[in-house]
């Protein structure tokens, strides 16, 4: 299982079991396995004492296509802006949402 954060260009941050569709060598699209939506909400407020770097965030995970019961889901590349690394507290939050989804 290979678990990464996809921006979108609508914006849009999923996480998924993700994977390259190769095809003539060339990178054609991604198939995202039971994608997320990570929805970030930033609670502000901020006292004199307090920088920005302590300020928490709160994460949530939702479906990212709600009417569907297709698990795989084909992204094309030219709607893809970037793949990266998510972190570990994140894919573990993903991680548990499926486990419980699957039982």
């Amino acid at each position: 299982m290979s678990i990464k954060l996809v921006l979108l260009k609508s914006g849009e941050q999923l996480i998924s079991d993700a994977k390259e569709l190769v095809s003539e060598e060339k990178v054609r699209g991604y198939l995202l396995n039971q994608p997320q939506k990570v929805s970030v909400n930033r609670p502000i407020l901020l006292t004199e004492d307090q920088s920005l770097e302590d300020v928490n965030v709160e994460i949530t995970l939702s479906p990212w296509i709600l009417l569907t019961s297709d698990k795989d889901i084909v992204v094309p590349t030219d709607w893809v802006v970037t793949v990266v690394e998510p972190l570990n507290s994140l894919v573990k939050m993903y991680q548990e949402k499926i486990d419980g989804q699957n039982s």
